[in-house]
């Protein structure tokens, strides 16, 4: 099976931007997107043999996730039950036979102004993911903003104190991955450099490689081994993310 989950930095921009070229060329059996910046029906996206499910934010123009899928899920849920952290649609969770998938945009601690919230939603979807993988593997994908290691960014001594790369950030991953979870692209390459997922649109970032590894696939530690491709795509534009892949057998 194969997954792509990518943020788009606002779905309807990244329409103008081959969006649709990209989705079939991936011809992947679901594809997530995360910060999609609207609601279902803004805009005209129906892609031949995909089912779609939206999770929009209440405000408008933010947040936002939706998957695409070819395979008919027995559940379909938005959010994890918890009042406070889903009026953002930053969680979709599809119920498949043998395993779930999670679609997931993680909130930006904006400057660490929003770091205690962060603290408390990593927390409760931590558990989430808990009691979902208590049932039956689960494979999580989306924009965690967070970069685990050094090696997943390229200046990491002078972002120590910056939103997403702050010891509180990176130990409440390592917790998630103590948990029962492993980080797919790092099982396949856990000493490769240079490999990044986000660039600032300043100071010509993404041309000189100046970026992060903040999406991520994350599956249950007991199908690990059923791993067999996962991948980032620089060289595919329309946001500021790239996506990222995975397969698994």
């Amino acid at each position: 099976m194969k997954f792509v989950s990518w943020n788009v930095n606002g779905l309807r921009a990244c329409l103008k931007k081959n969006f649709v070229e990209t989705f079939k060329n991936f011809d992947a059996d679901i594809f997530a997107i995360q910060e999609t910046k609207m609601h279902e029906g803004q805009a005209i996206i129906d892609f031949d043999g995909y089912s779609q499910y939206w999770n929009s934010a209440q405000k408008k123009g933010y947040s936002g996730t939706a998957i695409f899928t070819r395979i008919q899920p027995r559940s379909v849920n938005y959010g994890i039950g918890i009042e406070e952290h889903d009026n953002e649609g930053r969680v979709i969770t599809l119920g498949f036979s043998d395993f779930y998938f999670v679609n997931v945009y993680v909130p930006n601690s904006r400057k660490l102004e929003r770091l205690d919230y962060r603290m408390q939603w990593e927390n409760d979807f931590r558990e989430y993911l808990k009691n979902l993988d208590l049932v039956k593997p689960v494979i999580l994908c989306g924009d965690l903003n967070v970069a685990h290691k050094e090696i997943d960014l390229k200046n990491p001594d002078t972002n120590h104190r910056n939103a997403g790369f702050t010891d509180e950030e990176r130990g409440k991953f390592e917790e998630l991955l103590n948990a029962g979870f492993t980080d797919t692209f790092r099982y396949l390459y856990p000493d490769k450099a240079d490999a990044y997922t986000w660039w600032s649109y300043f100071s010509n970032s993404r041309a000189r490689n100046i970026g992060w590894r903040i999406d991520y696939f994350l599956v249950s530690n007991r199908v690990a081994e059923k791993i067999s491709v996962a991948t980032i795509e620089p060289q595919i534009l329309g946001s500021d993310h790239c996506p990222v892949t995975l397969e698994i057998f």
